[in-house]
């Protein structure tokens, strides 16, 4: 059995493939180039005409930066930090010259030495800011907040469900001592994945595995009373997703969904692709009277963080209570380990 990943977590580039970080890249660039006109004109007429001759350069070099950019993001994520941000500077600075070189204009005029000197000083000062961004805000969403309600919910699940699960392996002992050891070997995968960084992505075939061995356990201890309806023939296995994504959202449909009810109730999993994009819905029974028991915000609360850390403004998790059902949408993009 693997051992537990206490590595420490390291900074990283952002995702270039991914929309929102190059709508950021995009705003930032033009902000920071009207505040450089801004700077350098005297009054509204110049300023327009600064930021005009500015932009035939900034948005070119920004637009082939975030093409290249693109292209080049999984090999970029590999290299260590200090060497992606260098050759991202180098990329940017690179493309500036070539479109200054052959738009023959900077700012006021053709291109001089002093003038392509000042431009690759803009352009780091650019890269610089756009980097320190990224990396305030990966630093932002990730750290003290977000581990710390992820700490909250491990906390919350490790008191009544470890005593629940010794209780029922206790059980099985005589009676089914093969099934109480596979029981045994689930509660320590799901307890070595819960103390891993939950910021790591793996695929969602890892993620179905483990939520698996999840209601498993919970299936000892609630028999007839909880039904799963899998519904993942069209799931792509080897999309990358956050660690911990599915199985705290499969916890809470029971704590709040199935635990109340005096029927059996049913946890849905529907899981497909849609072309360049990954669905997930997760459907369980509504109780309104219990919805007061706590802990259903904050997960939800965490993975949201989560998602937008790992992709921003393209992924997406939306709640709805449909008649007597209480229904989780998740959506974010197809990513595979190889691309």
């Amino acid at each position: 059995m693997a051992s537990i990943e206490q590595n420490e977590h390291a900074d990283s580039l952002p995702d270039f493939r991914n929309l929102g970080v190059a709508a950021r890249i995009v705003l930032l660039g033009n902000l920071a180039g009207f505040a450089a006109a801004l700077i350098q004109a005297r009054d509204a007429a110049q300023l327009v005409q600064q930021f005009a001759e500015l932009a035939i350069v900034l948005e070119t070099s920004l637009l082939l930066s975030l093409v290249s950019l693109y292209a080049l993001s999984k090999r970029l994520s590999r290299l260590p930090y200090a060497w992606g941000v260098a050759s991202v500077m180098l990329l940017a600075a690179a493309w500036t010259t070539l479109v200054l070189i052959n738009t023959g204009v900077i700012m006021e005029g053709p291109v001089t030495p002093f003038g392509l000197v000042r431009a690759w000083v803009l352009c780091a000062l650019l890269s610089a800011f756009l980097i320190a961004y990224f990396f305030w805000r990966n630093r932002a969403y990730s750290p003290a907040l977000t581990e710390a309600r992820l700490q909250a919910l491990q906390a919350r699940i490790r008191p009544h469900f470890l005593f629940n699960s010794i209780n029922a392996v206790l059980s099985l002992i005589r009676s089914d001592p093969k099934r109480a050891e596979e029981a045994l070997e689930d509660l320590a995968e799901l307890y070595r994945a819960l103390m891993q960084d939950a910021r790591r992505l793996r695929t969602l075939a890892e993620e179905v595995t483990l939520c698996r061995q999840y209601l498993g356990l919970e299936q000892l201890r609630l028999g007839e009373r909880l039904r799963v309806d899998w519904e993942i023939d069209a799931m792509p296995a080897d999309a990358l997703v956050p660690q911990l994504l599915l199985q705290p959202l499969v916890e809470n449909a029971i704590f709040h969904g199935i635990e109340p009810g005096l029927e059996p109730g049913t946890v849905r999993i529907h899981i497909a692709r849609d072309k360049n994009q990954v669905h997930l819905l997760l459907t369980n029974p509504y109780h309104p009277d219990y919805q007061h028991r706590v802990g259903n915000r904050m997960a939800l609360a965490n993975i949201r963080e989560r998602l937008a850390l790992q992709f921003d403004v393209e992924a997406s998790l939306d709640t709805e209570v449909v008649g007597d059902k209480f229904e989780i949408r998740i959506v974010l993009p197809y990513r595979r380990q190889d691309e």
